[in-house]
């Protein structure tokens, strides 16, 4: 099987279902009021929007409504995993806790399925021999402290599991972009808030972690640049390439705005919200 088919069957469940979730991420994360959220809400509260049947009842306007941060959200099927997996199919509402220990359970699980699926993705570049062993024993070794007990994955040293995946990654996204890297694109961590790359050649581009919220993208060429953590909230996409950028997901995308002429991997999904027509 081509290692791209092999991907896009492995992520089948590191995608959200909520219909088998107990709608987690309405209520674990805390919500501050700002533009990605019309509300504050403490963590572990139910937002006021949520109903008795694990339904939000504003679904279908929630950027209209101030929420736009809810669209972009994406638990890479963690939800799902706790409630019916971790769990057993018990809902937090009937927890003697409150689902205090479900909602905890729920961010360790959602980092770890988010490893997941850069894990696979990193295996479906080819990456070299010693490289595609080592990603395989990190796919692994993922895989089974996601299928721990809840005390199990309460006691997780998350940050080191994280910090080794990461360093893993980074030597594959060296590797892919090996023949692209130029000095001035290496810009891990850089403040390019707001900054005007229209029609930018970031091929091969180191931006993990970089902060482009707002930043002018549209018609930018990212081939083969490293996005991964690369914040895109409100950053102009329309006709960039992002078909080969690196470790991109769907909450980076549905951040951003895009349209038609936006070139996506074949794994994202366009968000329903971006126009249609180039501007």
């Amino acid at each position: 099987m081509p290692p791209t088919e092999r991907a896009t069957q492995e992520r089948a469940h590191l995608r959200a279902d909520c219909e088998r979730c107990f709608a987690l991420c309405c209520v674990a994360p805390a919500l501050t009021a700002s533009a990605d959220f019309a509300i504050d809400k403490p963590a572990g509260r139910p937002c006021p929007n949520l109903r008795a049947d694990f339904r939000c009842s504003i679904h279908d306007r929630l950027r209209q409504r101030g929420f736009p941060g809810c669209t972009a959200y994406d638990c890479f099927g963690a939800g799902q995993r706790v409630a019916q997996v971790t769990f057993g199919g018990r809902d937090w509402r009937s927890a003697p806790d409150g689902g205090g220990e479900m909602f905890a359970v729920f961010g360790t699980m959602r980092q770890l399925h988010e490893l997941l699926w850069y894990l696979t993705e990193a295996l479906a570049l080819r990456p070299a021999t010693r490289l595609r062993a080592a990603l395989r024993d990190a796919r692994d070794d993922t895989e089974r402290l996601a299928a721990g007990t809840p005390q199990d994955l309460l006691g997780l040293d998350l940050d080191a599991h994280r910090g080794r995946v990461d360093a893993l990654l980074l030597r594959v996204s060296e590797q892919a972009r090996a023949g692209l890297r130029r000095r001035d694109t290496e810009l891990r961590g850089a403040d390019l808030i707001g900054r005007r790359l229209r029609g930018a050649d970031l091929r091969g581009a180191n931006l993990r972690g970089a902060y482009m919220v707002g930043a002018d993208l549209a018609g930018a060429d990212l081939h083969l640049a490293d996005v991964i953590g690369t914040d895109l909230r409100g950053a102009d996409v329309r006709g960039a390439n992002l078909a080969t950028a690196l470790f991109l997901t769907d909450p980076q995308i549905a951040a951003a705005t895009g349209d038609a002429h936006t070139t996506l991997p074949s794994a994202l999904r366009r968000p329903a919200h971006w126009s249609a027509v180039l501007a």
